[in-house]
């Protein structure tokens, strides 16, 4: 059986698959801002991990579709030299400055399936951090919005309770008493985004 035939088209499929890759990895760090698609918020959190497949399939299409061995390596190493520590100091500082989310609570909307009220803690050096965001949409064009963050600096400004009291309608109470009311737009974004502490 004749292997070289099948050698251009698999380097030329694993040089799609590390565009492909790449790109996919560029977006996700690209759409952090209000409305993102939920697919990419969460394909940000694997970032470190796309630019190695994309790293190894484009190091398997080099050696898979240059003829000439002397050609091979000097691109291979190129690669690695390149690419291995790019990657080694991004997951070092994803690990170190990356937000550690954790999920506190989840509630839809009365009477729509389709929006969804999502409460996380994360740990902003130490104090804790609440911030409030409304998802809009099935998957995969299910879309988030920031509705408020609340920083836990003094012990008044801590988010104690988040409700809806509506449909388009969120109540969020701290824990000093204080309440902050957000309307929220057919579209799913809300109509001011509150910053508390």
């Amino acid at each position: 059986m004749n292997h070289r035939r099948f050698r251009r088209p698999s380097a030329f499929l694993l040089l799609v698959t590390a565009i492909a890759l790449g790109a996919t990895a560029v977006a996700a760090l690209e759409s952090g801002g209000d409305g993102a698609l939920v697919l990419m918020i969460g394909i940000r959190e694997h970032v470190i991990l796309l630019g190695w497949l994309a790293l190894a399939t484009l190091i398997g299409a080099v050696l898979l579709g240059l003829p000439k061995s002397s050609l091979r390596m000097p691109l291979v190493t190129m690669l690695l030299v390149i690419g291995a520590p790019t990657l080694l100091l991004g997951g070092l500082a994803s690990a170190m400055f990356g937000d550690s989310d954790e999920e506190v609570a989840v509630e839809s909307a009365p009477g729509r399936g389709d929006r969804r009220l999502l409460v996380v803690t994360r740990s902003v050096s130490l104090d804790p951090a609440w911030c409030v965001y409304v998802e809009q949409g099935n998957p995969p064009l299910e879309r988030r919005w920031t509705v408020g963050c609340f920083n836990g600096d003094a012990e008044d400004n801590a988010l104690s309770k988040t409700v809806w009291t509506a449909p388009d309608r969120i109540r969020m109470t701290t824990a000093g008493g204080e309440v902050h009311e957000v309307t929220v737009a057919p579209g799913g974004r809300p109509d001011r985004i509150l910053s508390v502490g």
